[in-house]
């Protein structure tokens, strides 16, 4: 796991292999990852949107914008936690992923960005 902490709010992120939606022949491999976002402010922030930088070993790289995280944009209060799991698929074995979040302070509507720290993506090793 690895997390971060930028402008009071943690971001831990953990990723997992996703055999059964990978297909290693085609240069299909699927990950899961789950992310907890912990607001360490005195105030309750909204996640308005993401922005992704997806690598694969290959050197490609895909940028992914929208709205909120799978489909919401949360709210959390001070001391609170939201966790969510999607999911990235790569046409290698390895690859990483790193991004931001644009959080809105719902106190004052001030609008700021929190960096979601970059972490790996890979296929466990087998074993001959």
């Amino acid at each position: 796991m690895v997390s971060q902490i930028s402008e009071g709010i943690k971001i831990s992120v953990e990723t997992y292999y996703q055999p059964d939606y990978s297909n290693p022949v085609n240069n299909e491999f699927m990950f899961a990852y789950k992310i907890t976002i912990e607001n360490n402010n005195a105030f309750p922030v909204k996640l308005l949107s993401r922005h992704w930088y997806i690598y694969d070993s290959n050197g490609s790289l895909r940028e992914v914008e929208g709205e909120g995280v799978v489909g919401v944009q949360p709210q959390i209060n001070p001391g609170q936690l939201y966790q969510y799991i999607s999911g990235c698929n790569l046409r290698t074995e390895i690859g990483k992923m790193h991004g931001t979040y644009l959080m809105e302070n719902i106190t004052n509507k001030k609008t700021f960005t929190v960096s979601i720290p970059s972490f790996q993506m890979s296929t466990p090793f087998k074993l001959n």
